[in-house]
């Protein structure tokens, strides 16, 4: 059972990331363009340049992307990671110690969400995969025609 389950593994990382990056991606969304409710659950966007929100968005959207596609994930995850880190204990933490206290559960999980990813890279069904296969046919491939020197 055990040999079956870390089978899977690779592609059980690949579902979550490709989780957290939409969920993000859609956070990101909502700040930025108004959607799925907006910034403000009412269809508002963050103005253009407002620190943090408007940054925070740009963030979301396109550090989630790089990480729901698997492209420059732990680089991406990172970036993610340190903005939820500065989102809960800049906004959050504020007001109060614990997460469901200060309302900053979110912040909290996708920070450690996005460090899981940073440690374990993208998993299966990711870009960085589908790249490091390529490279790695590329130079088998360079290997075999290489001559052999006496």
């Amino acid at each position: 059972m055990t040999a079956r389950l870390n089978s899977a593994q690779p592609y059980a990382l690949g579902l979550f990331r490709i989780v957290i990056g939409l969920l993000f991606v859609c956070h990101g969304a909502a700040k930025l363009f108004g959607v799925l409710g907006g910034a403000d659950g009412n269809g508002g966007t963050v103005d253009t340049g407002t620190w943090p929100s408007w940054y925070a968005g740009v963030i979301e959207l396109v550090g989630g992307s790089l990480v729901l596609l698997g492209l420059g994930t732990r680089a991406a995850a990172f970036i993610c990671s340190g903005s939820m880190a500065y989102a809960y204990f800049k906004m959050h933490q504020t007001n109060a110690l614990w997460p469901m206290e200060n309302g900053g559960e979110s912040a909290a999980m996708y920070c450690w969400a996005f460090l899981l990813l940073v440690f374990t890279g993208s998993g299966a069904l990711g870009v960085d995969q589908l790249l490091a296969k390529r490279s790695t046919a590329t130079e088998k491939r360079a290997a075999e025609h290489r001559p052999v020197a006496a």
